[in-house]
Formats: structure tokens, C-alpha cells, sequence
């Protein structure tokens, strides 16, 4: 928990803090820094137990898909996807300044989201795909009619069928 803004300053299970929920307006980046480096701790974990870095996806719903954005596109430009369910970046977000300098293949992004959200508008996830895509990220938008800020269950089978297509079963090692 930690304090959250648009509810007062009250404590709320959330990745980090916003000045409000909006695409238009500064990203409160103190926080965002904090929990990717906390994060970017569960990364390297997972490689010190022998995971391979391209072979780790990253990605989550809300507050999760930004928070996945960030990490990925300004921290761990070499994993192997992110994934960005009725998720957004800011406007004038850290993670497009990053790009703007990057040179490097980057990892794709999955995005899904619904069209009757009144949480995080589906403008703010076109925008947010649209500006990626500018930026050497190779995107995909799913378009979900009618669904409010929840997941539906042909968006799990549209993220299944991606999470196997990027991460193949990798054959049998033979010593």
C-alpha cells in the first residue's frame, strides 16, 4: 500500500502514485523509479535462477501494463515482450524520452483494451500505441467493443495465444 493521490492521499494497493488519472499531465516519477527498481530486483532473480533475459515477458492489467511499459522500454529494453491490458503512458511520458534515444531492437507490445472504458479512455491507449509504434516498438492493439475496465475471456485467450508464440517450449536439452 501506499498513499495514492486521486483518492486523497489514502492508502491504496497500486503500483504508484499519479497526480490524477489522466494521460495529460506529469507522470509522478519518484514512484515509478522506486517500484521499477524493485522490480528490476525480481528480474534479476529470475535470471541468477537460470532463466534466460529473452525469455521473460512482462506485462499487466491498469496500473500493471504502465508500470510493465516503464520497465521494459526504459530499463530492460531486451526482454522478450511486454503486454498492456486497458493500460496507458502519459503524454509526455519518460518512457518516449527513453526511445527517442534508443537504438536497439526493442520488445513487442501486446495491448488490449475495451471501448466502453470510462477509467482509461481508449483514446489514451490508442495514443499510447500510436506514439510507441512511432518510436521503433513493434505494437499490436486489440479492440475489445463494449467492455468497461475489466478482462474478458477472449482477451486470456488472445494473450495466451501470444505469451506461446513468443515463449515456444523450448526443446529437451540433451547432456
Amino acid at each position: 500500500s501506499r498513499p495514492y493521490t486521486p483518492m486523497k492521499g489514502a492508502f491504496s494497493t497500486v503500483w504508484f502514485d499519479r497526480y490524477k488519472i489522466s494521460n495529460d499531465c506529469p507522470e509522478h516519477i519518484e514512484s515509478i523509479d522506486s517500484m521499477c527498481q524493485g522490480l528490476t530486483d525480481l528480474i534479476n532473480d529470475e535470471i541468477k535462477n537460470g532463466i534466460a533475459k529473452n525469455r521473460i515477458l512482462i506485462g499487466g492489467f491498469s496500473m500493471g501494463g504502465g508500470m510493465a511499459m516503464h520497465l521494459a522500454y526504459r530499463f530492460h529494453q531486451d526482454l522478450a515482450g511486454v503486454f498492456a491490458l486497458s493500460s496507458f503512458l502519459n503524454k509526455d511520458s519518460a518512457v518516449y524520452q527513453a526511445l527517442k534515444r534508443n537504438q536497439s531492437v526493442l520488445p513487442e507490445l501486446f495491448q488490449c483494451h475495451g471501448t466502453a472504458d470510462d477509467l482509461v479512455l481508449y483514446s489514451w491507449a490508442e495514443e499510447t500505441n500510436k506514439m510507441l509504434k512511432l518510436l521503433g516498438v513493434s505494437t499490436s492493439l486489440h479492440t475489445f467493443p463494449n467492455l468497461n475496465h475489466e478482462l474478458s475471456r477472449t482477451e486470456i485467450e488472445k494473450l495466451k495465444n501470444w505469451i506461446v508464440k513468443k515463449l515456444p517450449v523450448e526443446a529437451a536439452k540433451t547432456n
